[in-house]
C-alpha cells in the first residue's frame, strides 16, 4: 500500500479514537515503526482529538472531587510483596495506561452535547417562530375587528340619533331584488344610504342616488356597492334640507345628468 493511501485510509483516526480492531492496531503499529510520515500524521490526529475533546469537555461539578478522594480512602489497600529478588533489589513494574478509551468517550460526550445543544436550539427556535407568527396573525385579526368595530358603532350612531328618520327604498318591478334604505338627518339634512343589499352593479354600470325635490329628481352622487368582495354600508351622499322622496337608478359609469333606469324608490 503507497504511503498516502495509507493516510487516507481513515484507519490512523480509527485507532485514535480507540476503535480499531486488535488486527487493525497492529497493521497500524507497523506502519507507524516504518514509515516517519505515518508516525507523525497519527500523532498530529490524536492532538487534534485531545485539543477537541479538552474544549468540548464537560467540567464535572465540585462534588466530584470529593466523591473519587472518599472513593480512594475506601479502597482497599494493595498487598504488599513480600517476595524479594535474591539481589535484594525491588523491581517496579510500570504499566502504561492508554489515554486512548478516554479521549474517545470524552470527545463522543461532547458530540452528545453538542448535538443536543443544537437539537433544543432548533426546537425553542421552532417554538419562538410559531409563536411569532400566531401574534402576528393575532396582532392583524384584532385590527381587522377593531376597524369593524369602529365602523359598525358609526353605523349604530347613525340608527339611534334622535333626529335619524329612516326611508326604505323598494325594489321596482324591473328590479324586485334593488332594496336599500336611507337614514336623512333631519336637523343638517345629512343622507346616509345603507346600499349592502343592493346585488353588484352589471359591469360598466353603477349606482346612482336621487333625491326628489319639487317633483325633480336631483343627483346626490354615485354608490358605492362592492370594492375588491367587500360590501359597503352606509355612505354619506349630498346633503338635501329637504326632500319628498328618494331614489336608486342603475347608470353608465361615471353617472348621468338625470336618472335613467330607476330600480329603487322610497317616500319619506
Amino acid at each position: 500500500m503507497e504511503l498516502q493511501d495509507i493516510i487516507s485510509s481513515g484507519l490512523l483516526e480509527l485507532y485514535a479514537a480507540g476503535i480499531a480492531t486488535p488486527k487493525e492496531v497492529e497493521q497500524v503499529e507497523n506502519w507507524v515503526k516504518q514509515y516517519p510520515e505515518v508516525a507523525a500524521e497519527l500523532n498530529a490526529i490524536e492532538r487534534g482529538l485531545e485539543n477537541y475533546a479538552q474544549a468540548n469537555a464537560i467540567v464535572p461539578g465540585a462534588t466530584v472531587k470529593n466523591k473519587i478522594f472518599d472513593a480512594i480512602k475506601t479502597a482497599p489497600a494493595a498487598k504488599e510483596n513480600n517476595n524479594i529478588p535474591a539481589n535484594g533489589k525491588t523491581t517496579v513494574e510500570a504499566k502504561i495506561v492508554p489515554l486512548k478509551n478516554y479521549w474517545k468517550w470524552a470527545a463522543a460526550a461532547s458530540i452528545a452535547l453538542l448535538i443536543g445543544s443544537v437539537a433544543m436550539n432548533m426546537v425553542y427556535y421552532n417554538k419562538y417562530d410559531t409563536a411569532s407568527k400566531d401574534l402576528k396573525n393575532t396582532q392583524q385579526q384584532l385590527a381587522q375587528t377593531s376597524q369593524k368595530n369602529t365602523e359598525i358603532e358609526g353605523d349604530l350612531n347613525i340608527v339611534h340619533n334622535p333626529n335619524s328618520v329612516p326611508v326604505s327604498l323598494n325594489g321596482q318591478p324591473t328590479a324586485p331584488g334593488a332594496a336599500a334604505k336611507i337614514f336623512w338627518m333631519k336637523n343638517t339634512g345629512q343622507v346616509m344610504v345603507d346600499a349592502s343589499n343592493l346585488p353588484d352593479a352589471p359591469a360598466g354600470k353603477q349606482y346612482q342616488f336621487w333625491a326628489i325635490v319639487d317633483g325633480v329628481p336631483v343627483s346626490g352622487g354615485l354608490i358605492i356597492t362592492n370594492d375588491k368582495g367587500t360590501k359597503f354600508r352606509m355612505q354619506p351622499m349630498k346633503a338635501f334640507g329637504r326632500a319628498e322622496a328618494f331614489a336608486i337608478s342603475l347608470e353608465k359609469e361615471g353617472g348621468s345628468v338625470a336618472p335613467t333606469e330607476v330600480v329603487s324608490m322610497g317616500k319619506i
